[in-house]
């Protein structure tokens, strides 16, 4: 009896421990509480830094020149969402992911094919952006436009590979692979 009280309590700790931690990254993210007062119009909204390419300034979400392959894709953005209050492992998803982009898909980078960002969702003139992913807390969001309208994902795989930075890019590389190919499995 003894022996399982213990483990109870173990587990309950452990628990606990899992709780604040994942409290920490989304109490630190209030990046929907006020998603429908925005005053910002879609232009506005679009104007958000590229990073890690020749298109710094530009924007994510903007109407970029289409550049369609047999994919039918023409662009795939991937943005850090996070607050202004950042965890260890919200910092590492999104160091993890730009690092992963810059390296991985350089060329794809300078062409405009792919954009990167990071993107404090906390901030009014990011809320259109916000809404049209869905974002509620610190996250890795996948869009692709594609000939058939836009597609978006949060991928939620790469934190479970924060503590191994090689399996996590080899992850990443594979999923970006596939949405540049127009498969979105």
């Amino acid at each position: 009896m003894a022996e399982q009280m213990n483990r109870l309590s173990i587990f309950a700790s452990i628990a606990l421990v899992a709780l604040l931690a994942l409290a920490g990254c989304a109490g630190n993210s209030e990046v929907s509480a006020d998603m429908g007062n925005s005053q910002l119009n879609e232009t506005q909204a679009a104007n958000v830094p590229v990073i890690g390419s020749e298109l710094k300034g530009q924007d994510v979400g903007m109407s970029i020149a289409p550049i369609q392959d047999a994919s039918g894709v023409e662009r795939v953005e991937i943005i850090h969402f996070h607050g202004t209050h950042q965890c260890y492992s919200c910092i590492t998803v999104g160091q993890y992911a730009e690092e992963t982009v810059n390296a991985h898909f350089a060329d794809e980078l300078k062409s405009g094919k792919i954009t990167f960002a990071h993107l404090n969702g906390e901030l009014p003139e990011n809320q259109a952006l916000v809404m049209k992913y869905g974002v509620t807390s610190a996250s890795l969001w996948i869009g692709v436009y594609d000939s058939n309208g836009f597609h978006k994902e949060q991928n939620i795989q790469v934190w479970y590979k924060i503590n191994n930075k090689a399996d996590y890019m080899a992850y990443l590389e594979g999923v970006i692979e596939k949405r540049l190919a127009g498969d979105y499995s």
